[in-house]
């Protein structure tokens, strides 16, 4: 597989699931830290899986509007996309995340949400990414 690469960004991270990150631009910096759920201590601070999230979420937005623009339909201002990430062990050894996208297209007919969720989701990097590697489920709300 070939990628044109047309943008690229680097970020940095230190201390691991309790430390920080940060792009090198400096446009981003965010404090990390381990949930309670993975042994950690919690509290302040992001952790990996909210930061896919926030990705995943924004990135599939974007794809409706790429595919909404190529098949003519007007993405709806108020389009929203909840994704939840999970992590936890796999049968195989070591962890796996798994991913849900419930996704609001206020507005428009249903089968005109099911034909741009699906085009979307071969389009959009995140899904490509892990296709084949992580369940994702699209739920269309």
């Amino acid at each position: 597989m070939t990628v044109e690469v047309l943008y690229e960004t680097r970020a940095r991270a230190t201390g691991g699931r309790d430390g920080k990150a940060e792009t090198l631009s400096g446009s981003f910096k965010v404090d990390l830290t381990t949930p309670k759920e993975l042994g950690g201590a919690g509290g302040a601070g992001n952790n990996p899986e909210e930061l896919f999230a926030a990705g995943y979420a924004a990135c599939f937005i974007g794809a409706l509007k790429f595919v909404g623009g190529q098949e003519g339909v007007a993405i709806p201002a108020g389009t929203s996309i909840t994704s939840t990430v999970g992590i936890g062990p796999r049968s195989e050894g070591g962890f796996g995340l798994e991913v849900a996208l419930e996704i609001s297209l206020p507005g428009l007919d249903g089968q005109v949400k099911e034909d741009l969720v699906a085009k979307a989701h071969q389009v959009c990097p995140y899904s490509n990414a892990t296709r084949n590697n992580i369940n994702v489920k699209l739920l269309i709300t």
